[in-house]
């Protein structure tokens, strides 16, 4: 209450007795008590409307912050493609596993054509291909172990 001690506020009562009478003193109280609900329901509403418009404030920055994002996105949508990208980065791993030398990929940031995984080659050119390395040569006589 106004950081006022008790003597203060018996000193404030006996003066408005004084001063005001003791007939309109309760008329005077009960005006006092109706000024004070007033100016606290002003003081409330104003204190709602500061922080209502504190808060459309921030949403309009952050709304502002999001079109930012939004337009530095749709900026960037026209170089950037991250299913074409993985996809040529798979095309590339699998040649480069194939065998096939670096710097000689057919593929393109742009190509947007379906994938074509390498198919393994026919049974007899496959053994064709790993014969000269493994075969052993035909002696006609069937191997038993070592000889001695």
């Amino acid at each position: 209450m106004l950081d006022m001690s008790w003597g203060e506020v018996m000193l404030i009562g006996g003066v408005a007795l004084i001063v005001i009478g003791p007939k309109d003193l309760p008329k005077a109280l009960r005006t006092l008590g109706q000024v004070t609900t007033k100016v606290r329901r002003m003081a409330g509403e104003f204190q709602h409307q500061f922080n209502e418009a504190i808060r459309e404030a921030e949403l309009d920055e952050v709304r502002r912050d999001v079109e930012g994002v939004k337009r530095t996105v749709d900026a960037a949508k026209p170089g950037f493609n991250p299913v074409d990208t993985i996809r040529n980065e798979i095309r590339s791993a699998v040649e480069g596993r194939t065998g096939a030398p670096a710097g000689t990929s057919t593929t393109t940031p742009s190509d947007t054509g379906s994938f074509d995984v390498p198919r393994p080659a026919s049974e007899p050119a496959a053994a064709q291909a790993a014969s000269p390395a493994t075969a052993k040569p035909e002696t006609g006589k069937p191997e038993t172990g070592p000889t001695s």
